[in-house]
């Protein structure tokens, strides 16, 4: 049965049509309602329970750690895609593997995108990276910090080019917003492909040791390749990105259990989000400021971490 197919049963099961078959406007929003609530419980209990199981949290419980209590806003949470082949039409969850949106961390608004890896593994398609253009688009728009949460593991293949033109969207909106509005990003999983291209084009950088990683294929491509054998973290973990690319801004390091981890790096990059500078001026208007947004602070040359004006 269809995700679809799913939603239609459970909404006729609650309050089934008039002999029409059809439903007044107050049962169509009973059938909503139940559709967000679908929406925030995930995909599937025991998806979240395999997320957990690896020390990771889930997207949501991410989003809540990070932002301030009940400022979260969605945008676009019932998108789905609408590719077909390789059994991708009977597979259309809510989200499409995403969660984007915006809220306050200590009061100063943020726009940001979350992977969710219990759908699709946080690959990236049309609808998915539709999503994060377009809060990017609204991050720039508004002069606001942007955050990623990345736990994706790169284009999704089905797709095909769809997705690779997704990503080059992407990047093109990372590129402009460099010098303009803080970009953050947090790796709470392996990421691999265009989900390490986006990261390495930002500003800060969080790791969770042992947890997250970042390269642009993995160890078994290196092995068949090169003949070198290379674990995930010897390839793209927190330490290599530390020691040898200059990627990762900071570690996160901690003696509390694994799925406490994740938890803590969320937190540790919320004053970061706040102390970052604001913007030089209006990134609509056409003549962008002469040496960007980093240079002119005095409070960020000399170390302070006093908020810009």
């Amino acid at each position: 049965m269809s995700t679809d197919e799913k939603t239609t049963a459970r909404a006729t099961a609650a309050r089934p049509p008039d002999a029409r078959g059809h439903w007044t406007a107050v049962e169509r929003l009973e059938e909503l309602g139940l559709i967000k609530e679908e929406v925030r419980r995930g995909p599937d209990p025991l998806a979240t329970e395999r997320q957990h199981a690896k020390g990771k949290l889930t997207a949501r419980e991410r989003i809540d750690l990070l932002l301030d209590e009940g400022t979260f806003t969605e945008v676009e949470p019932l998108r789905r895609h609408r590719a077909t082949g390789f059994g991708l039409e009977a597979k259309r969850p809510y989200t499409d593997g995403v969660i984007t949106g915006w809220g306050t961390v200590h009061g100063r608004t943020v726009f940001l995108y979350a992977h969710d890896f219990r759908i699709f593994g946080g690959a990236l398609g049309e609808a998915h990276a539709a999503k994060i253009h377009k809060i990017m688009d609204m991050a720039l728009a508004a002069g606001a910090p942007l955050v990623s949460l990345n736990d994706g593991a790169g284009a999704r293949i089905q797709e095909g080019v769809s997705a690779l033109a997704g990503y080059g969207g992407i990047f093109l909106r990372n590129t402009k917003a460099s010098g303009v509005i803080p970009q953050i990003s947090v790796m709470l999983g392996p990421c691999a492909g265009g989900a390490a291209y986006s990261p390495a084009l930002t500003d800060f950088v969080f790791m969770v040791r042992g947890i997250a990683q970042m390269f642009i294929t993995g160890p078994d491509v290196v092995r068949s390749v090169t003949g070198e054998e290379i674990t995930q973290d010897g390839l793209g973990g927190a330490d290599t990105h530390s020691a040898v690319s200059g990627w990762r801004t900071s570690p996160t390091t901690t003696c509390a259990p694994a799925w406490r981890t994740s938890a803590i790096c969320c937190r540790c990059c919320r004053p970061t989000t706040v102390t970052c500078p604001r913007p030089f001026r209006s990134p609509t208007r056409s003549t962008a400021p002469p040496t960007g947004c980093w240079s002119w602070c005095p409070t960020i040359r000399s170390g302070s971490t006093t908020s810009g004006p």
